[in-house]
């Protein structure tokens, strides 16, 4: 067998059981969906380290403030991706395999990039999960304050974020936090809490649903809308002084960080083969609900940066943490409790859809099968369902989320430059296939595309490269041990 050999690439216009997709979602369909697929944990949360940067406790930057000008960082994120997106919705209306980017790899570029989007999709489901947790730890914790309740400070702080952390204050619970064997206490007990109640619920067979979806569109339109109307009625144009603190090069890195804030952008495509004369529909879906989302990410940012000085930004929870700041603390608290609610639904998509990868990557041969067994009642992959949960739970427990933005980040862009590069492929592999949605100018669309992800993926720290290349190379050394011998594609070969 060939490396790069491919899977063949089912019908269009049907699934793989032979049976017809039903076309219901038209445009306004796709762009709800896409507003409740990216408006979530990035906003909620890696917007504060982008707007204030992060630098290590012997004062060495990690990376630089974006300031007030975060807003750019937003608008150029926003382009990057609709170039992406629209790679991926070709891909999706012509691969109808639950529009998995290594779905889509293994029909266009063939097994090996396939294992390496499989293992980056690792990187984006449950390491990002990870962030995802700690921010709702962070907005709980501000939750609960409005009730008077509030947890010792080494039972809300991770290790790993405490060692990392810049801010005297928080330093200083490696002094005072209780120790275990010589060792300070630190754990972050309700980023934990959220992922064991998350995969409990998940095990039980709990499925999204569109109503539910809309349901957590609304609550989080709600919440951001507060915060931008009460923000707007207290900003301080002094705090847009300087509105650039490190120029281009602190707008280009914070866009790496907070591409977080748009990884979710890729669900949009997975409905091409439900959707209503995709040709017209899936450009209007993609490119409307980012645009909106791009939109609204920028107001958000000029308020919070208006709000407050950017630096103070720097939190788990930064928009709570901007009106509290500003003395603003019962919308605060309305936030926060908004946050947990939308994140609470991240959780749940993410933790939802990593078991399935590793479901289609055990059920290609290149994870060992356990993985692709399913509950005789529940009808989920438990034991990834089960394995990924621990996984999360057990880092959420200890990690900073800085370190989870970089990898996720690093990982998702690097999928997104391989399928931008698989839509080319396919257009010159396989010409005549029927494609109900075409990329305009895909030469353009696609090298811009690729081009742009790996700019964004230049503004990530030396730090993400060196960690992105050890898990590239542990992926490498499992696949040639493991995946190339027990592949089902070889077996047929």
């Amino acid at each position: 067998m060939q490396l790069f050999a491919r899977k063949p690439i089912a019908d269009p216009l049907t699934s793989e059981d032979g049976l017809s997709f039903h076309r219901a979602l038209g445009a306004g369909d796709l762009i709800m969906l896409a507003i409740g697929a990216v408006i979530g944990a990035g906003i909620f949360s890696s917007i504060g380290t982008a707007a204030a940067g992060e630098i290590r406790p012997d004062g060495t930057i990690i990376r630089a403030a974006a300031g007030p000008a975060l807003v750019f960082s937003f608008i150029l994120l926003g382009a990057v991706c609709g170039l992406a997106a629209l790679c991926y919705a070709e891909l999706a209306a012509m691969i109808p395999q639950s529009g998995s980017a290594y779905a889509y790899a293994y029909a266009t570029l063939g097994e090996l990039v396939a294992w390496i989007i499989g293992w980056d999709l690792i990187l984006e489901y449950a390491i990002g999960n990870i962030a995802v947790a700690v921010a709702w730890g962070g907005y709980f914790t501000s939750f609960l304050s409005a009730f008077g309740v509030t947890l010792p400070d080494w039972m809300t702080h991770g290790y790993r974020a405490v060692t990392l952390s810049a801010d005297p204050a928080i330093r200083a619970l490696l002094d005072t936090a209780p120790r275990v064997f010589g060792v300070p206490l630190l754990i972050n007990l309700p980023a934990c809490a959220i992922v064991v109640g998350i995969t409990w619920i998940l095990l039980l067979g709990v499925r999204e649903s569109a109503r539910a979806n809309n349901l957590m569109v609304v609550i989080k339109l709600v919440v951001l809308a507060l915060f931008v109307g009460i923000g707007a009625m207290h900003i301080d144009p002094a705090n847009y002084v300087p509105f650039a603190p490190n120029g281009w090069r602190g707008i280009h890195q914070g866009a790496a960080v907070v591409f977080f804030a748009y990884i979710g952008f890729d669900a949009i495509s997975v409905a091409a083969e439900e959707t209503r004369d995709p040709q017209r529909n899936l450009p209007i879906g993609i490119l409307g609900g980012l645009a909106i989302c791009t939109v609204i990410y920028v107001i958000v940012g000029i308020v919070a940066t208006g709000l407050v000085p950017y630096a103070q930004l720097k939190a788990a929870d930064p928009l709570a943490r901007a009106l509290e700041v500003a003395g603003l603390h019962t919308a605060g608290w309305i936030v926060s409790f908004g946050a947990v609610v939308s994140l609470s639904a991240v959780l749940l998509v993410f933790q939802y859809g990593q078991p399935r990868i590793f479901f289609a990557m055990a059920r290609d041969g290149l994870l060992p099968q356990w993985a692709a067994k399913v509950h005789p009642r529940t009808k989920i992959p438990f034991a990834t369902t089960l394995l990924t949960g621990i996984f999360v739970a057990a880092w959420s427990l200890i990690g900073d989320a800085g370190e989870t933005y970089d990898l996720t980040n690093i990982g998702t862009l690097s999928a997104f430059i391989l399928v931008s590069i698989g839509v080319l492929v396919l257009r010159y592999t396989d010409p005549s296939r029927p494609r109900p949605f075409r990329v305009p100018m895909v030469w353009v669309v696609s090298l811009l595309s690729t081009a742009g992800c790996l700019f964004i993926m230049i503004g990530l720290p030396r730090q993400a490269w060196e960690r992105f290349a050890i898990w590239l190379a542990l992926g490498l050394v499992f696949y040639f041990l493991y995946g190339y011998r027990k592949s089902r594609l070889r077996e047929r070969s």
